[in-house]
């Protein structure tokens, strides 16, 4: 009866976690500082389909204020109503067994046409169990990772596969800063030298201006695994 009432307690605690009326909210001084909620845990006005201009039918959705992509869907990405050129994006992520997926931005949802969305990429992944994590010898397929040009340390905060881990870009101009579970992990100067010469080694190699455009979507990807997100929040800087 004992290990009965503490089962029952666990899913209780895990229940009101799960719809903490804080989540997915802004702090009266968030709002005054200039941050805007992307997703309030119950619509998707700020959000729409890379292929089309609603909001997909299915593959994507919400319960208890998550935002989740299921497996095998084919739901497709999801972009931001909005285009941005400066700004600090904050996002909580919870990856499955095995995940990949992806935050893209600066994408240009026209150029698409409705296929994958074309820009840089925040990488999602399971490191220890998907192949991409070895697929490049630098790293650079791993989670936090600009994904297949440059790599965020192994050091790096991560919480186990399953629990909430926070992610974080910051722009400023050609300045761009990935964050994870809040160390930063990555920065670089579009179109310097060094960017150059990591996109030259890279899969996008042969793109024409990559990472080049002064603003864009955010994207959130679906790649065919379950990834869930919450507690989206931009600050335009």
């Amino acid at each position: 009866m004992k290990i009965l009432l503490l089962m029952l307690s666990l899913a209780l605690a895990g229940a009101a976690r799960a719809t903490d009326p804080a989540m997915n909210t802004l702090a009266d001084q968030e709002v005054r500082d200039g941050w805007q909620l992307l997703f309030d845990g119950k619509t998707t006005t700020h959000w729409r389909s890379l292929a089309a201009p609603e909001f997909p039918a299915a593959g994507w959705t919400i319960r208890d204020g998550v935002l989740t992509v299921e497996p095998g869907s084919q739901g497709g990405d999801l972009v931001t109503v909005a285009c941005y050129t400066n700004f600090d994006f904050q996002f909580e992520f919870r990856l499955t067994p095995g995940a990949n997926s992806g935050v893209k931005y600066f994408v240009d949802a026209e150029h698409a046409k409705g296929k994958a969305g074309f820009g840089c990429e925040y990488q999602l992944l399971d490191d220890a169990r998907h192949p991409d994590a070895k697929a490049r010898a630098d790293g650079s397929r791993k989670l936090a990772a600009l994904y297949d040009i440059l790599p965020a340390p192994d050091t790096k905060p991560v919480r186990p596969v399953g629990e909430w881990n926070q992610g974080r870009i910051v722009v400023r101009d050609r300045h761009v800063e990935h964050w994870l579970n809040g160390a930063k992990v990555l920065a670089y100067e579009r179109g310097s030298d060094a960017f150059l010469a990591a996109v030259a080694r890279s899969k996008f190699a042969k793109a024409k201006n990559f990472g080049e455009r002064p603003d864009g979507h955010l994207l959130l990807q679906d790649h065919n695994d379950r990834v869930s997100f919450r507690n989206l929040k931009i600050k335009p800087l």
